[in-house]
Order: C-alpha cells, then structure tokens, then sequence
C-alpha cells in the first residue's frame, strides 16, 4: 500500500496571519512540520494558496503545490492538490501545517489503521488526563466501538457516566481526545469532498461527523504522544517554551 502526505498550509488564518512561516526555534513552523512528516512519508506536499508559503517551502528543498483560496477546509485543499500532483497512492495522509511538533510514531499508527480491511478514513485519538481538558468543548471528544471504529465525535462531554460524581468520571471511562490527523484512501478523499455539509457537521462544526453521517467507516488509533498545535500567537510563545524543553525536536 502506498502512502503520501498533503500538508494544507494557508496565510490567512483568521486568529494568527501568515503562522505556517512564523519562526519557531530558529525554522518556520511549515518547515518543522515538512520535516517531521518525511521521516516517515518521502512523498509529501505542502498544499497552499500562498507564493510566500510556496516559495519558503521550495527554499528549504520541500515540494509544494498551489491551491485556490476558496476552499472551505483543509480537506477539499488536499483533493485538489492530490488531482493536481496526480499521485498514484492508495492512500493520502493529512498532516495539518501548524503542527510542528507532530511525531514520526503518530504518522505510523495512523497508516497502521488501513491494515483492517474495513479502514476508509482514519485518525488519532489521545487518552485524556483531566477532566478539565475533557471538559473543553475546543477538544472533541471520540467514541470507539469494540473494533476501533469512531461510532461519534462530540465537543461536548461524551458519554455520561451515570451514577458518578463528574469528577471521578475518568476513572471509571476513558475519554479520548481527538487530534486533527488524517488519512483517506485515494477514492474516499474524492467521494467526501462532493458531500454536502450534514446536519451533525452544522451543529457541533466538527468536518469528521459529515463522513459519519454518510457511511464512511473512521478508525482510530491511539497515542499517548501530546503535541503542540499552533493557533494563536501565544501558541506560539507556548511551542517556544515546550521546544526548550524538548531540545531533541
């Protein structure tokens, strides 16, 4: 089975303006992320509808690929690009381009998911460690059945732990925190992208629910690795702050 990575990575992001070329540690965000990605995918693109973002990846050796700017998700970004590289891969990575610190074993276990027969999507989830951080809608939540399967993803507290004092919820379930990786086989990319937006993508903003709604099987697989994506400029100042920490990233 053949693997390529697409990076979308766009200069007018509403909350932080031009952070795919931000610095980071002495490299721009985009690059740690290109180079993260090929110790484990060779083959990957960055997706943009950006010259400067263009030109800064061609800069430091990477292969890139122009986008329109019109795309409403970093999805259907991903399919124009992958028609305009015509890639002959059975499967297309998304590796999102603020995150600069995501790790080789966590692309690994995502193109793991696909060696079940019944994988058309697949993604990551993440254990979480406190109710707090479960509790924050800006981190959906994912429901598994017994085959890895997501049955939902839901910003809001799922599933209720009956008979429980809510503080003690997560020791008697473990809730799983999703992380905006993914990998489509090459004619389930083109099929999602024609889909119409579903109801449940309207009410809880969460892409994935769409693909759900319409039949499209999602595994996931599971890390205990946390990485730091970039939103915000105080993002920014926090990814600093983990790299000191990390001096091997």
């Amino acid at each position: 089975m053949k693997f390529i990575a697409i990076i979308p990575a766009r200069y007018a992001s509403t909350r932080f303006p031009g952070k795919p070329l931000a610095v980071l540690g002495g490299h721009t965000v985009i690059d740690r992320v290109y180079h993260q990605v090929v110790k484990v995918l060779p083959e990957a693109y960055v997706a943009t509808d950006d010259e400067r973002i263009f030109n800064a990846v061609e800069s430091f050796g990477g292969k890139a690929v122009m986008t329109r700017s019109d795309h409403h998700s970093g999805t259907d970004r991903i399919e124009e690009a992958a028609e305009k590289i015509g890639t002959d891969a059975d499967v297309i990575v998304n590796i999102q381009g603020d995150e600069p610190f995501i790790q080789p074993s966590q692309i690994q276990t995502v193109c793991e998911q696909f060696s079940h027969p019944d994988t058309q999507i697949a993604t990551l989830g993440k254990p979480f460690a406190t109710m707090d951080a479960v509790e924050n809608p800006n981190s959906p939540k994912i429901v598994v059945d017994v085959n890895g399967f997501a049955l939902y993803f839901s910003r809001s507290v799922i599933p209720f732990v009956r008979g429980v004092d809510r503080v003690e919820w997560l020791s008697h379930y473990p809730f799983l925190k999703h992380l905006g990786i993914y990998a489509y086989q090459r004619e389930v990319l083109r099929q999602i992208t024609q889909l119409p937006m579903s109801p449940l993508e309207k009410a809880e903003s969460l892409e994935q629910l769409r693909w759900l709604q319409n039949g499209y099987r999602i595994r996931v697989g599971i890390t205990n690795v946390e990485t730091v994506g970039i939103d915000t400029a105080d993002d920014l100042r926090r990814a600093e702050d983990f790299l000191l920490k990390n001096e091997n990233l």
